[in-house]
């Protein structure tokens, strides 16, 4: 008992040690996955397995992270956040195997109630208007719709949805619900008198919405009435209609969104004064509750592949271009109070509108995020201005989207470089598209029931070069594209490899060598030299399976890969020019996934499919030491990254979590969980060292990527 105790309170400990600072991304899939606060202003939305709470003026963000426990492997991602306006709750749910549905206090950050009624996820989820009570849908095969008292932690009522449900709303007077979905409108009725005699679960009483013409159509969003129009429910279709229930149930008016043939509407709004409809193309509609008259239409975002760095003026976002394609409207959560429409985008883009006077709409805030898996990131280095083409704190990152982003970590900035600030978002400098395909920009699909990823788009690892001069980006067809990073123009692409490119290495400035390396899935090892434009150097071929990372160090090259070895390389210059030479093979029993090197560059850290980390010589090849990696006792270790100073050393493993390591003891300083899916990149920032006030001590600061929502789940901290 007691040794559990110390164990309880070491993870306690690990879990606080870190301290989630920012979220660069967005998984919201539909119009379930939004909400806000009329009292504060903030608005909420899941970031993986993160709540973001952000302040749109302020431009400030604070985050809900479950902390109670460390979740299951192959665990859970956010799905769906929903405020209750009177105490300001946030409501969150999960999706995979016994999923729970959870309410947390935002101003204290703490869970208040947690409650586990269905089996395999949760479509949605509501709070009634009087804060009492909460419902929850399940998926489709969960087949189950429940009203549970979220204070007491008790399922009240309870039916089966043989439906697909998209979305759930509350009356006004909290005496029905309604759900919506592939042809389904249900109207559910709380038998208050029953309640009241039985303390057990009840049956929810449904009653069908009669469709009419409609039986057949999608109802993707759903909202009941406010206000005049309380007793009236107003439903979305995926073909563009937007209905309007009466209170008998019965379909009294729609009216056509008129949204081209091709594209369809995707979520609604609604208050006293307006429904505002989310479309297609970046459309919003706006019509009058009372009688559904059309009012007006919304301004569009930007365009897909819009060059941002261009959008210095406040008039560039307006300027509209009749050839231009939109990114789809996915959620919209209205403000009554500070009267600002929030919008989400299909290409993971989050505007806030200032709707005051409909005539003359502003915007408040915009981000653009990743829309696609955020396979890699790396920092800037660190150098002088004289000599910098990027600010200070700049980190870049590579997706699936076709994108390679150029972020910073100060919003203050940015002096003395070629980049400045933009309108469209403050943490992003610059977006650079590979290729011209934007469709790569959009996602399609619902998380958790049938979201879907492009197999083979997308770049999928970066390089910067020491100079700080050259960007190289491998993609998933096996090219090498070379950037030059002043403007971030293309300079070289190079047909490498059969595979795509799983490891760009640059050779550091002390070696005295210009080369650059490349591994691919394909089993070879490509060395380029950057002095004669890139021209191939070598090729080794000792591999016989996917290299996972390649490393140099002085006149040395080490790489290990799935094949489980690790080989040792020398330098040689001949006549024929530069060669590596094999000095050494080792051969593990484990596949080898991801290795770096120490500050004084003599030893290399390899992150082992036993979850161990592997410490070896690189001259002699002989390994000093072994320590775990992870405190999970299941999953594999995927990466591994050693801070600049040598002093920690942080992992990433399969079951989503991410540890601390002091690298002399090997023991744990910090435990992290909040992804919803499996780390692919991890730095730490070149500031990485500061003093803490309270205990004098030097804390980690690093920047992590993983994978996003479309492929799988992202959140960039």
């Amino acid at each position: 008992m007691r040794r559990k105790s110390r164990q309880q309170s070491q993870r306690r400990t690990t879990h606080n040690r870190v301290v989630l600072e920012r979220v660069l991304g967005i998984t919201t899939s539909n119009g379930s996955g939004l909400a806000c606060d009329p009292n504060t202003g903030l608005v909420a939305y899941p970031a993986g397995c993160v709540v973001v709470i952000l302040h749109p003026k302020k431009n400030k963000q604070t985050h809900i992270l479950n902390t109670s426990s460390s979740p299951p492997p192959g665990a859970l991602a956010l799905l769906f956040v929903s405020a209750q306006i009177i105490d300001w709750m946030v409501l969150s749910l999960q999706s995979g195997h016994m999923p729970c549905v959870r309410v947390w206090d935002v101003a204290e950050q703490a869970q208040v109630a947690e409650v586990q009624c269905h089996k395999y996820g949760v479509a949605c989820v509501a709070f009634s208007t009087n804060s009492s009570y909460i419902v929850s849908v399940g998926y489709q095969h969960d087949m189950t719709v429940s009203v549970w008292e979220w204070r007491k932690g008790t399922v009240i009522a309870s039916n089966k949805v043989s439906s697909r449900v998209l979305s759930v709303s509350f009356s006004e007077d909290n005496s029905y619900f309604v759900t919506a979905g592939n042809r389904h409108v249900k109207f559910w009725y709380l038998d208050a008198s029953k309640e009241r005699r039985v303390n057990s679960t009840v049956p929810l009483i449904g009653r069908s919405g009669l469709l009419g013409e409609q039986r057949n159509s999608m109802f993707c969003g759903l909202s009941c009435g406010r206000g005049n129009m309380a007793s009236s429910t107003y439903c979305i279709t995926s073909s563009g209609l937007l209905c309007q229930f009466n209170n008998r149930r019965m379909l009294d008016a729609w009216v056509d969104l008129k949204v081209s043939m091709t594209t369809s509407a995707r979520c609604l709004s609604v208050n006293e004064v307006f429904i505002f409809c989310g479309c297609a193309d970046g459309t919003v509609r706006l019509f009058s509750p009372q009688n559904l008259h059309y009012i007006t239409t919304l301004h569009r975002p930007h365009c897909l592949g819009v060059d941002i760095t261009q959008g210095l003026q406040p008039g560039h976002l307006f300027v509209a271009d009749p050839k231009a394609e939109y990114p789809d409207t996915l959620a919209l959560t209205f403000d009554p109070v500070t009267r600002h429409l929030t919008c989400v985008y299909n290409d993971h883009s989050v505007y806030v509108w200032d709707v005051r006077d409909i005539k003359n709409v502003g915007k408040v805030y915009s981000a653009l995020y990743h829309s696609g898996c955020v396979w890699s990131l790396e920092t800037y280095p660190d150098m002088d201005l004289s000599r910098s083409c990027l600010p200070p704190g700049s980190f870049l990152t590579c997706s699936s989207d076709n994108t390679i982003r150029l972020w910073h970590s100060d919003p203050g900035l940015v002096q003395g470089t070629s980049c400045l600030r933009n309108l469209y978002s403050h943490d992003l400098l610059r977006i650079v598209y590979v290729g011209e395909d934007t469709q790569h920009l959009q996602t399609d699909g619902e998380r958790g029931e049938g979201g879907g990823m492009d197999a083979k788009s997308g770049i999928r690892v970066l390089g910067i070069s020491p100079d700080g001069q050259h960007l190289a980006a491998g993609d998933r067809n096996g090219n090498v594209h070379i950037f030059g990073l002043q403007f971030m123009d293309q300079l070289q692409k190079i047909e490498a490899h059969d595979s795509e490119v799983l490891c760009l290495e640059f050779s550091p400035a002390e070696t005295g060598l210009h080369l650059l390396a490349s591994a691919s899935r394909d089993r070879l090892i490509h060395i380029f030299n950057m002095e004669k434009s890139y021209s191939l150097e070598q090729t080794v071929y000792d591999h016989s399976a996917s290299i996972t990372a390649i490393k140099f160090t002085e006149v040395l090259m080490v790489s290990c890969g799935a094949d489980k070895s690790i080989y040792f390389r020398t330098a040689e210059q001949s006549s024929e020019g530069l060669n590596f030479a094999r000095s050494h093979h080792v051969v593990e029993k484990t596949t080898l996934y991801d290795m770096d090197l120490d500050a004084t560059h003599t030893h290399t850290a390899i992150a082992c499919q036993d979850r161990n980390i592997r410490v070896y010589n690189v001259k002699s090849g002989k390994m000093k030491k072994c320590f775990k990696g992870s405190t999970s006792d299941e999953g594999t270790l995927l990466k591994v990254q050693m801070d600049p100073a040598g002093i920690y050393l942080a992992t990433s493993c399969s079951d989503k979590s991410l540890c601390i390591f002091d690298y002399e003891s090997g023991e744990c300083v910090a435990t992290l969980f909040g992804h919803s899916e499996i780390v692919t990149g991890m730095r730490f920032s070149q500031d990485w060292l500061f003093p803490d006030p309270v205990s004098l001590s030097c804390v980690p600061v690093f920047c992590l990527c993983l994978a996003v929502c479309s492929c799988g789940g992202w959140t960039p901290r």
